[in-house]
């Protein structure tokens, strides 16, 4: 067994206790925890004798003889370890382990090292992911409004047109509407059918401007009551009939 760890004792002044500070084992039963698992024993069947023993010595070697914790548990450790050496009563009464109280507060202590342990590393991950502190808000102070010579934007915007690649520039060239024309032909149209589909009258082949120019003529024919535009649902085909207007002329 080899335990390469120097205690460090603190002796404060006055009739304080004694105090004792390691850099591994945190009290006595960390220490016996620390021997078990370097002796790799079971919990369950720990050889009294032996871990005794080998718990003297480290706080022999540790020089923790003066500490009551340590020293109160080397007591358990011997009074248990005469315990296991006295010969079992031949009744039918049943043995009770004398070590079955020290396991069960090493199975607690364990538990608790490692929550404290896992806690420990939660701690140290969000110190490496949140800064620590707490940083105050900016001030809401209202920026000045910038100042800019109109030779300074003229400039810029030079810039930012030379930058751009291969500017598209489009021409929109105004068509004016043949309103005219368009309620000619559907005067005509009226004048030799009673009823007829307004896509019949467009035709196949019939641009934007046609179709347009057509609309407004129709909705102006209609509204003097040349003819009546009826259009069962949406999106059906519209359908245009004589008026009361043009079977009087």
């Amino acid at each position: 067994m080899s335990l390469p760890l120097v205690p460090r004792h603190e002796e404060p002044a006055g009739d304080a206790a004694f105090v004792v500070s390691l850099d591994r084992y945190n009290g006595p039963l960390d220490l016996l925890l620390g021997l078990i698992r370097q002796e790799e024993i079971d919990i369950w069947d720990i050889p009294i004798a032996r871990i005794a023993d080998q718990f003297l010595a480290a706080i022999s070697t540790l020089g923790l003889n003066e500490a009551a914790e340590y020293m109160e548990m080397a007591a358990r450790l011997l009074r248990i370890k005469a315990q296991m050496l006295l010969p079992r009563r031949g009744d039918d009464e049943p043995w009770e382990d004398p070590r079955h109280e020290l396991v069960k507060r090493l199975l607690e202590y364990q538990q608790i090292r490692e929550v404290v342990d896992w806690l420990s590393r939660a701690a140290r991950r969000r110190a490496e992911r949140f800064g620590r502190g707490w940083l105050p808000p900016a001030p809401d102070v209202p920026l000045p409004p910038p100042v800019f010579a109109l030779d300074e934007l003229v400039q810029a915007l030079e810039r930012v047109l030379q930058l751009m690649v291969d500017p598209v520039l489009y021409r929109i060239a105004p068509r004016p509407l043949d309103v005219e024309g368009a309620q000619l032909r559907l005067v005509e149209w009226l004048a030799q059918r009673e009823r007829f589909l307004f896509s019949d009258h467009l035709g196949p082949g019939a641009g934007v401007i046609e179709i347009l120019s057509s609309l407004v003529a129709l909705l102006e024919l209609a509204r003097r009551g040349a003819c009546t535009v009826t259009q069962p649902t949406a999106f059906a085909p519209v359908m245009i009939e004589r008026g009361t207007t043009h079977q009087a002329a």
